[in-house]
Protein backbone atom coordinates (compact mmCIF):
# COMPACT_ATOMS: atom_id res chain seq x y z
CA UNK A 1 0.00 0.00 0.00
CA UNK A 2 1.01 3.78 -1.26
CA UNK A 3 1.87 5.93 1.49
CA UNK A 4 -1.27 7.94 0.14
CA UNK A 5 -3.60 5.00 0.18
CA UNK A 6 -2.61 4.51 3.94
CA UNK A 7 -2.90 8.05 4.86
CA UNK A 8 -6.52 8.17 3.48
CA UNK A 9 -7.30 4.91 4.98
CA UNK A 10 -6.34 5.89 8.55
CA UNK A 11 -8.70 9.48 8.04
CA UNK A 12 -11.70 7.08 7.38
CA UNK A 13 -10.97 4.63 10.20
CA UNK A 14 -10.09 8.28 12.36
CA UNK A 15 -13.61 9.76 10.73
CA UNK A 16 -15.35 6.08 11.65
CA UNK A 17 -13.88 6.02 15.39
CA UNK A 18 -15.31 9.55 15.81
CA UNK A 19 -18.48 9.28 14.63
CA UNK A 20 -19.18 6.02 17.21
CA UNK A 21 -18.00 8.11 19.63
CA UNK A 22 -20.44 11.18 18.80
CA UNK A 23 -23.33 8.21 18.74
CA UNK A 24 -22.10 7.05 21.69
CA UNK A 25 -22.13 10.56 23.85
CA UNK A 26 -26.01 11.39 22.22
CA UNK A 27 -27.20 8.09 23.28
CA UNK A 28 -25.71 8.19 26.78
CA UNK A 29 -26.78 12.08 26.97
CA UNK A 30 -28.79 12.57 30.19
CA UNK A 31 -32.33 14.37 29.44
CA UNK A 32 -33.56 16.65 32.69
CA UNK A 33 -36.40 15.35 34.81
CA UNK A 34 -39.80 16.80 34.87
CA UNK A 35 -39.03 16.85 38.67
CA UNK A 36 -35.61 17.03 39.92
CA UNK A 37 -36.65 15.32 43.28
CA UNK A 38 -37.91 12.82 41.24
CA UNK A 39 -35.53 11.44 38.99
CA UNK A 40 -34.55 8.52 41.16
CA UNK A 41 -38.16 7.74 41.63
CA UNK A 42 -37.94 8.93 44.98
CA UNK A 43 -40.58 12.00 45.83
CA UNK A 44 -40.11 14.87 47.77
CA UNK A 45 -42.78 16.55 49.50
CA UNK A 46 -41.45 19.99 49.61
CA UNK A 47 -43.20 23.31 50.51
CA UNK A 48 -40.84 26.60 50.19
CA UNK A 49 -43.12 30.09 50.95
CA UNK A 50 -40.11 32.07 50.91
CA UNK A 51 -38.74 31.11 47.50
CA UNK A 52 -40.15 32.97 43.92
CA UNK A 53 -39.55 30.24 40.55
CA UNK A 54 -38.91 31.01 37.24
CA UNK A 55 -40.53 29.79 33.92
CA UNK A 56 -39.68 30.54 30.62
CA UNK A 57 -37.37 33.66 31.63
CA UNK A 58 -39.67 35.12 34.10
CA UNK A 59 -40.36 35.43 38.15
CA UNK A 60 -42.87 33.76 38.87
CA UNK A 61 -44.99 33.12 42.29
CA UNK A 62 -45.84 30.00 43.85
CA UNK A 63 -48.81 29.55 46.43
CA UNK A 64 -48.71 29.41 49.77
CA UNK A 65 -48.97 25.87 51.08
CA UNK A 66 -48.89 24.87 54.97
CA UNK A 67 -48.28 21.04 54.50
CA UNK A 68 -49.05 21.06 58.72
CA UNK A 69 -52.38 22.24 58.34
CA UNK A 70 -53.48 20.21 55.09
CA UNK A 71 -56.65 18.54 55.62
CA UNK A 72 -57.71 16.99 52.39
CA UNK A 73 -61.55 17.21 51.30
CA UNK A 74 -63.54 13.63 52.08
CA UNK A 75 -64.43 13.50 48.15
CA UNK A 76 -62.78 9.91 47.87
CA UNK A 77 -65.66 8.56 50.26
CA UNK A 78 -68.36 10.20 48.24
CA UNK A 79 -70.42 8.06 45.64
CA UNK A 80 -69.85 9.50 42.08
CA UNK A 81 -70.55 6.47 40.60
CA UNK A 82 -70.38 2.67 40.71
CA UNK A 83 -67.05 0.83 39.05
CA UNK A 84 -63.66 1.55 38.62
CA UNK A 85 -62.59 4.96 38.43
CA UNK A 86 -60.49 6.23 35.42
CA UNK A 87 -59.01 8.84 33.67
CA UNK A 88 -58.28 9.83 30.59
CA UNK A 89 -56.37 12.75 28.73
CA UNK A 90 -56.98 13.52 24.56
CA UNK A 91 -53.97 15.00 23.28
CA UNK A 92 -55.70 16.33 20.82
CA UNK A 93 -58.68 18.71 22.57
CA UNK A 94 -56.48 19.25 25.66
CA UNK A 95 -58.97 18.23 28.11
CA UNK A 96 -59.53 15.63 30.51
CA UNK A 97 -62.67 13.66 31.98
CA UNK A 98 -62.63 11.22 34.88
CA UNK A 99 -65.35 8.69 35.26
CA UNK A 100 -66.47 6.25 38.23
CA UNK A 101 -67.53 3.39 36.08
CA UNK A 102 -69.57 5.09 33.44
CA UNK A 103 -70.53 7.90 35.30
CA UNK A 104 -68.91 11.75 34.46
CA UNK A 105 -67.09 13.21 37.47
CA UNK A 106 -65.35 15.74 35.97
CA UNK A 107 -63.85 17.64 32.45
CA UNK A 108 -61.06 20.05 32.59
CA UNK A 109 -59.34 21.71 30.56
CA UNK A 110 -55.51 20.66 30.47
CA UNK A 111 -52.02 21.55 29.15
CA UNK A 112 -50.23 18.70 27.97
CA UNK A 113 -46.79 18.58 26.70
CA UNK A 114 -44.83 21.47 24.12
CA UNK A 115 -40.98 21.09 25.15
CA UNK A 116 -41.69 17.71 25.68
CA UNK A 117 -44.36 15.42 24.59
CA UNK A 118 -46.52 14.14 26.83
CA UNK A 119 -46.36 10.42 25.77
CA UNK A 120 -49.63 8.67 25.10
CA UNK A 121 -50.72 4.99 26.54
CA UNK A 122 -52.08 3.48 29.74
CA UNK A 123 -51.08 4.29 33.35
CA UNK A 124 -51.45 4.07 36.73
CA UNK A 125 -51.17 6.65 39.63
CA UNK A 126 -48.35 5.24 41.70
CA UNK A 127 -48.06 8.57 44.19
CA UNK A 128 -49.59 11.69 45.37
CA UNK A 129 -47.87 14.78 46.51
CA UNK A 130 -49.76 17.43 48.15
CA UNK A 131 -46.77 19.79 46.88
CA UNK A 132 -43.00 19.75 45.41
CA UNK A 133 -40.37 21.16 43.62
CA UNK A 134 -40.26 20.32 40.14
CA UNK A 135 -37.23 21.84 37.63
CA UNK A 136 -35.73 20.69 34.47
CA UNK A 137 -35.80 21.99 30.85
CA UNK A 138 -32.42 23.95 28.82
CA UNK A 139 -32.27 27.34 28.26
CA UNK A 140 -34.77 29.55 27.35
CA UNK A 141 -37.20 26.97 28.59
CA UNK A 142 -35.64 26.35 32.16
CA UNK A 143 -37.76 25.96 34.53
CA UNK A 144 -37.53 26.05 38.68
CA UNK A 145 -41.43 25.98 40.60
CA UNK A 146 -41.48 25.25 44.39
CA UNK A 147 -44.62 24.25 45.68
CA UNK A 148 -46.22 22.76 42.43
CA UNK A 149 -49.60 21.06 43.94
CA UNK A 150 -51.71 18.63 43.73
CA UNK A 151 -49.27 16.42 42.17
CA UNK A 152 -50.28 12.77 40.93
CA UNK A 153 -47.33 11.09 39.54
CA UNK A 154 -48.02 8.03 36.73
CA UNK A 155 -46.47 4.95 35.36
CA UNK A 156 -46.31 2.00 33.58
CA UNK A 157 -44.33 -1.01 31.96
CA UNK A 158 -42.52 1.64 29.09
CA UNK A 159 -42.67 4.58 31.46
CA UNK A 160 -40.82 4.10 34.57
CA UNK A 161 -41.81 6.18 37.64
CA UNK A 162 -37.83 8.02 37.61
CA UNK A 163 -39.57 9.55 34.32
CA UNK A 164 -41.18 12.12 36.50
CA UNK A 165 -44.45 12.28 34.40
CA UNK A 166 -47.73 13.63 36.50
CA UNK A 167 -50.91 15.28 36.22
CA UNK A 168 -50.77 18.40 38.87
CA UNK A 169 -51.80 21.92 39.07
CA UNK A 170 -49.76 25.18 37.74
CA UNK A 171 -49.65 28.66 39.02
CA UNK A 172 -47.45 29.72 36.43
CA UNK A 173 -49.32 29.76 33.30
CA UNK A 174 -52.97 30.28 32.22
CA UNK A 175 -52.55 29.08 28.57
CA UNK A 176 -54.98 25.78 29.41
CA UNK A 177 -56.01 24.28 26.59
CA UNK A 178 -52.87 24.40 24.41
CA UNK A 179 -49.76 22.52 24.70
CA UNK A 180 -47.19 24.54 27.92
CA UNK A 181 -45.32 21.77 29.57
CA UNK A 182 -42.52 19.60 29.66
CA UNK A 183 -44.33 16.25 29.41
CA UNK A 184 -46.85 16.24 32.36
CA UNK A 185 -50.29 17.35 32.25
CA UNK A 186 -50.83 20.84 33.60
CA UNK A 187 -54.45 21.44 35.47
CA UNK A 188 -55.51 24.51 36.89
CA UNK A 189 -55.56 24.75 40.79
CA UNK A 190 -58.96 23.87 41.44
CA UNK A 191 -59.52 21.53 38.94
CA UNK A 192 -56.11 19.36 40.05
CA UNK A 193 -57.33 19.81 43.76
CA UNK A 194 -60.50 18.25 42.92
CA UNK A 195 -59.26 15.50 41.04
CA UNK A 196 -56.45 15.17 43.64
CA UNK A 197 -59.06 14.38 46.16
CA UNK A 198 -60.76 12.14 44.49
CA UNK A 199 -58.09 9.63 42.71
CA UNK A 200 -56.39 6.60 44.93
CA UNK A 201 -54.09 6.28 46.14
CA UNK A 202 -56.59 7.05 49.04
CA UNK A 203 -55.62 8.86 52.23
CA UNK A 204 -55.05 12.05 54.06
CA UNK A 205 -51.44 11.79 54.42
CA UNK A 206 -49.57 14.89 52.35
CA UNK A 207 -47.56 11.72 50.66
CA UNK A 208 -49.59 8.70 49.63
CA UNK A 209 -47.94 5.86 47.81
CA UNK A 210 -50.31 3.21 46.29
CA UNK A 211 -49.82 -0.62 46.95
CA UNK A 212 -51.72 -3.68 46.17
CA UNK A 213 -55.11 -2.96 48.93
CA UNK A 214 -54.39 1.04 48.07
CA UNK A 215 -54.58 0.99 44.27
CA UNK A 216 -53.73 3.91 42.04
CA UNK A 217 -56.46 5.31 39.64
CA UNK A 218 -55.47 3.88 35.84
CA UNK A 219 -54.74 6.85 33.72
CA UNK A 220 -54.92 6.72 30.05
CA UNK A 221 -53.32 9.15 27.29
CA UNK A 222 -54.44 9.55 24.07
Amino acid sequence: MSKKAAFITALILAGGLFSGFRALKQSTAVVPCANSGQCNATPKLEADNSMSGTFMGQVVTPPSVDLSAHAPKNVLGEETGVGEKHIYVDLATQTLTAYQGSTLFMTATVSTGKWNPTPPGDYTIWVKLRATRMSGGEGADAYDLPNVPWVMFFYNDHVSKGDGYSLHGAYWHDNFGHPMSHGCVNMRQVDAEKLYNWVGPEGSSNIIYADTVNTGTKVTIR
